[in-house]
């Protein structure tokens, strides 16, 4: 059995399959070699701050592919330049191999604009700062929506939430004052409710109940009756009710009559209430000092006293006293 397997035909079998295997190997890595370009590498040239068009350009000469990618807008490089490589410049790569350029693009990405209307202005501020827009010039007007944001504006026209604008772009906002106060009511007996409703929004108020005479929603009809009265006195955002129909206010001169004892009570103002009443004044009757009497005896004093002399238009000169101790003034009397 042993002598058989070395037998020289044996041996020369075996010699000729390992010689064609080691042939068929080195074959093989010679085929992978050449397939694959083994042993051969080209350097990746430097493209950072190269312009798209240049880059490509020099990859196709080296026989490199490429894929371009757009990064988020960096205002320090120009459009369309190229950030960033991989590979990095100076590494060593095969023929054919995929190079990544990184390319600033023409602007800032866009954003969808939050939407932020009816909200308080610094919970507004901060939303569109997270998004990267900014607010430009906060514009007030009179509103029953006090600090909060009422219109957004971009260049110049209303923007819309939602819309997407180029990132750190300047809108303005236009802001509630609070209400205005003493806004005469327009008179709206006539229009038809369309153009009623109109008025009513352009003069700062809101409509209110709209009441149809046979009960549909024809905004054609004509309005015969309003509340609160027109040419009245309201603060802004009171609520404007509306009676319309399809007839002529003149020829709603019942139903008139009847919302008027309703919506326009008469307070009678003839009796006096008791806010008006005022309690009388007690006056101190003024004291009148007790007169003399021409008959009367005077009072005896340790004095001597002169009689009162009356004042008369007798021309007579007065007769003589006999001198007394005091003389006191000469008093006038006055009898009624």
């Amino acid at each position: 059995m042993l002598k058989s397997m070395f037998h020289w035909k044996v041996l020369v079998n075996l010699l000729l399959a390992l010689g064609i295997f080691t042939a068929l190997v080195w074959l093989t890595f010679r085929w992978l070699e050449f397939h694959t370009n083994h042993g051969k590498e080209i350097v990746v040239p430097t493209l950072v701050n190269q312009s798209v068009q240049n880059a490509i350009k020099i990859l196709d000469e080296q026989g490199l592919e490429y894929e371009v990618d757009s990064l988020e807008y960096n205002p320090k490089y120009k459009p369309f330049q190229v950030i960033k490589i991989y590979p990095a410049s100076g590494s060593h790569v095969k023929d054919g191999r995929i190079v990544r350029l990184a390319v600033n693009p023409r602007s800032w990405a866009p954003v969808s604009v939050p939407d932020v209307l009816d909200r308080y202005k610094g919970l507004a501020f901060r939303q569109l700062e997270l998004v990267g827009l900014k607010v430009g010039d906060t514009i007030y007007e009179p509103s029953i929506q006090r600090d909060a944001v009422i219109r957004m504006q971009f260049n110049g026209s209303v923007l819309k939430p939602g819309t997407l604008i180029p990132k750190f772009s300047t809108i303005d906002l236009i802001i509630g004052a609070g209400p205005r106060r003493d806004i005469t009511i327009p008179n709206l007996v006539g229009l038809t409710v369309q153009e009623a409703k109109a008025i009513i929004s352009q003069n700062l108020f809101e409509v209110g109940l709209v009441d149809f005479e046979d009960g549909g929603k024809d905004e054609s009809d004509l309005v015969y009756y309003q509340d609160p009265e027109s040419y009245s006195v309201r603060d802004q955002g009171m609520q404007i009710d509306i009676w319309a129909s399809k007839k002529t206010p003149a020829e709603m001169g019942g139903k008139i009559s009847q919302l008027n004892s309703m919506y326009r009570i008469k307070i009678d103002t003839t009796t006096p209430t008791i806010r008006d009443y005022q309690p009388p004044i007690y006056r101190e009757t003024p004291t009148i000092p007790e007169q003399t009497q021409p008959t009367s005896t005077p009072k005896t004093s340790t004095e001597t006293v002169k009689p009162k002399v009356e004042k008369t238009t007798s021309t007579q000169p007065a007769k003589k006293e006999t001198p007394v101790t005091v003389k006191p003034k000469a008093k006038k009397v006055v009898v009624e």
